[in-house]
């Protein structure tokens, strides 16, 4: 078959011919119909992820959406090693295929279920938000931040708070669902200020996309300013600023700041594949929204290099 092949660590997936995947006992066979180059997809395919095995040449692409053996369309995730989801066909374990309600065409599906449920995880499974909470979403200018923001207004939360370092996207965001837009580039003093007053007036959960410099505020005004013995609970999902901060003892033991962590290894599988189950089918009704572009599974190199925070690339045989 035909497929995007990465033949070792750190380089770019070419376009040539992969072994038939054969489906197993409790597996299904799927064609595939788009894959989307996500951040987790590239981390794994460069090795580098927590998740990655290490074992090359591989087919990258965590999930996707395709057509089973008896003709109906389906979402799959994580397919065995070495076939991913950036191929013709792959083979995934039954219990990681979704069906894909009729309303949704499968290259939106493809690319808005790992981000979407990377939000829909945090705020149901770690944060478990509560009708009418306040949610603030640190990094809500990329393609998981965006959704986060619709995600959160439809589970539930009365006000949705969003930062960003990218100014000039805010009024889309204000679209989106968010009612409060921080600069995250604005100079210290009044970042600081920005952050203290939106905990003055109340913040329940952080969803945290970015890590590093905000993080390390953000931690430092919750545990300033936030309401005396209220727990904010402070979701932390991606490192697209940095892997580590200095965390300082006593913002833990004068506040109640709860940290959390969201993302493979922190919910058992079954349940991120129910967020994602809840992400598809709220999609429709809700009118979640990612921006795509298309591209055909023969351009993959140049389609890797393309990839970015605007939006995803998706893959189509």
């Amino acid at each position: 078959m035909k497929a995007a092949i990465v033949q070792a660590a750190g380089q770019a997936p070419v376009y040539g011919d992969f072994a038939d995947p054969v489906a197993a006992p409790g597996q299904r066979r799927i064609r595939v119909s788009a894959s989307s180059i996500s951040q987790v997809t590239r981390s794994r395919a460069s090795g580098r992820h927590y998740s990655a095995d290490g074992a090359f040449p591989l087919v990258p692409g965590i999930d996707g959406t395709g057509v089973a053996e008896d003709g109906s369309p389906v979402y799959f995730f994580m397919p065995p090693s070495p076939w991913g989801a950036m191929a013709e066909y792959c083979v995934v374990d039954a219990q990681r295929v979704i069906a894909l309600p009729p309303a949704l065409d499968p290259v939106t599906a493809a690319a808005m279920t790992v981000p979407g449920m990377s939000s829909w995880a945090a705020l149901v499974e770690r944060a478990q938000l509560r009708q009418g909470e306040t949610v603030l979403v640190n990094g809500a200018t990329g393609t998981s931040g965006r959704l986060a923001l619709q995600v959160a207004r439809h589970l539930g939360a009365s006000k949705v708070i969003a930062t960003g370092r990218r100014s000039e996207t805010f009024d889309e965001l204000r679209r989106l669902g968010a009612d409060q837009t921080i600069g995250l580039t604005q100079p210290r003093e009044a970042l600081e200020a920005s952050f203290r007053a939106v905990f003055e007036q109340g913040v329940d959960v952080v969803l945290d996309y970015l890590w590093g410099p905000s993080a390390e505020m953000l931690v430092a005004a919750a545990a300033r300013f936030g309401p005396e013995g209220v727990p904010i609970r402070y979701v932390q999902i991606g490192a697209a600023s940095g892997a580590d901060i200095n965390l300082p003892s006593a913002a833990l033991r004068s506040s109640a700041l709860q940290l959390l962590g969201s993302g493979m290894g922190s919910i058992p599988l079954p349940r991120l594949i129910d967020a994602m189950r809840g992400v598809l089918t709220a999609a429709p009704s809700a009118g979640f929204e990612v921006a795509t572009a298309v591209r055909p599974l023969a351009d993959v190199s140049r389609a890797w290099a393309e990839a970015g925070d605007d939006g995803r690339v998706v893959l189509v045989p």
